[in-house]
């Protein structure tokens, strides 16, 4: 058993020497999204009024660059995990979500009226009813792709799942920052995704324990969306 230990502790530090680190920055040089344009409650809501959340005193371009997801390509070992999607002040928070393959969402209403969720995308296709404050429903996400999510009570509402194929994925910082941890020694495609701009890929190997620098700058004039578009 002593020996069988040893060998057991060899293997796991061996994996921790052999795994590196993928650091990266997302450069956005101008503002993305779109602002959303909400009807009032009182136009379509009896009962309880619910005022919108707001996010026009947060800086465009950190809110842009929190919105992009990072993640690899390829056929790696994928850790599902269980994330949460709000239904909070008639927004969906957070808006943009990232998990792994075979990972579950759940979807709370904290607002005191009924919320629905639902999506016609083609990776997972749901519809999850009307339901009202306190109360949960819960979606897995077997295969990679987007998800587009929506409320059929409130049209401004709206969210993106990202399904990545592995466990390795993330979001920016505020400053564009990422890491994706412990990554194998090998080749791959990194993906950086952002609703507004579309798909963008590099190639990257990583060493053994090395770390490895990664930028994606964005593009937002004629000649990046045909970029975008190509890479898709």
């Amino acid at each position: 058993m002593r020996v069988m230990g040893v060998v057991l502790l060899s293997v796991a530090s061996l994996a921790a020497v052999q795994a590196a680190d993928i650091e990266g920055r997302v450069v956005i040089k101008r503002k993305l999204t779109r602002r959303t344009v909400t009807a009032s409650a009182r136009s379509y809501e009896r009962g309880v009024s619910v005022e919108p959340g707001s996010s026009q005193d947060e800086n465009p371009l950190a809110m842009d660059r929190t919105r992009v997801v990072i993640y690899l390509e390829g056929n790696l070992p994928s850790k599902p995990v269980t994330a949460t999607l709000e239904q909070k002040n008639r927004r969906f928070l957070p808006d943009t979500l990232v998990v792994p393959a075979g990972s579950t969402v759940t979807f709370p209403n904290l607002d005191p009226i009924f919320h629905n969720v639902f999506s016609l995308s083609k990776p997972k296709t749901f519809d999850l009813g009307n339901y009202p404050k306190d109360q949960t429903r819960t979606v897995t996400f077997p295969k990679p792709g987007v998800i587009f999510v929506h409320c059929h009570l409130h049209p401004n509402m709206a969210a993106a799942i990202v399904i990545s194929p592995n466990q390795w994925n993330t979001k920016p910082d505020a400053l564009g920052r990422f890491t994706l941890s412990g990554v194998p020694p090998g080749s791959y495609t990194i993906v950086a995704w952002h609703k507004a701009a579309g798909f963008f890929r590099q190639s990257v190997r990583v060493s053994e324990n090395r770390a490895i620098g990664v930028e994606f700058v964005i593009p937002l004039d004629e000649s990046g969306a045909a970029n975008a578009v190509a890479r898709r």
